[in-house]
């Protein structure tokens, strides 16, 4: 199988990473508006010092009051409940919002200091896991349970590898401490917490490799904790598939 050509980081707007997922154009352009709005407000703060100063000397107490404090104070809470609101929203629509029922199914491990990604294998099932099994020496690392009929098949990588196009659901799970699952072209961040599962979906659409970061300080060995998000073409993918199925 050819390997894609990898993406070289090349920048948009203010230096941001190259967009590389469907959602990102809608993250970007909500930080964008923030940063233009916050410079705006810098020089309006300064523009309301001044006039406060200037109308202090000239206007009576309650219209100084209501010019100067009341009406930018109540401007201002609306503004920013406004961005609290929208930014919530987009954040609902890869957290909170299900993924589509057709979306393919990954499940995403952290423990010190290595990630791992579980496929579910032909029967689109995944089996059992437990702790007591976890055993990565013996080939073992997730702790798949070998009695369970709907783990034989399952693939267990140390790479991602999605088609380009199509919707992804991830379960985070950690084995050990918090790890933060971050990549920052699919504008993607979501902590993995031991004990608990999370989901976030998204859709990659530009082919190449994506470095997978944790993005929270869990150890010493924190720094290395680094994998790779490869992004394929639907054909390419469908050979990589075929190529790590597990044989009866």
């Amino acid at each position: 199988m050819q390997s894609p050509q990898a993406i070289s980081p090349t920048h948009g707007f203010w230096n941001l990473p190259v967009d590389a997922a469907q959602h990102g154009p809608a993250l970007d352009h909500h930080l964008l508006l923030n940063l233009w709005i916050g410079l705006g407000l810098l020089a309006l703060a300064h523009f309301i010092l001044l006039l406060g100063i200037t109308l202090r000397k000239r206007a009576s107490r309650p219209t100084h009051q209501l010019l100067i404090e009341y009406l930018p104070l109540a401007a201002l809470t609306l503004l920013f409940a406004f961005f609290a609101i929208r930014a919530q929203r987009l954040w609902a629509a890869q957290r909170y919002t299900g993924a589509d029922l057709s979306a393919m199914q990954v499940e995403v491990t952290g423990m010190q200091f290595v990630w791992y990604f579980r496929y579910p294998g032909v029967d689109a099932a995944f089996g059992n896991t437990k702790l007591p099994l976890v055993a990565p020496s013996e080939g073992n690392p997730l702790g798949i349970d070998p009695n369970d009929r709907y783990g034989h098949d399952d693939i267990v990588t140390s790479q991602l590898v999605l088609p380009a196009g199509r919707e992804v659901d991830l379960t985070l799970r950690s084995q050990d401490v918090i790890h933060g699952f971050s990549v920052p072209q699919m504008r993607l961040k979501q902590n993995a917490l031991p004990g608990q599962t999370a989901h976030i979906h998204f859709t990659p659409e530009v082919p190449g490799d994506y470095a997978i970061l944790c993005s929270q300080v869990c150890g010493l060995g924190h720094y290395r904790m680094m994998a790779t998000l490869r992004v394929l073409p639907q054909p390419a993918f469908n050979a990589w598939l075929q190529s790590h199925e597990v044989k009866p």
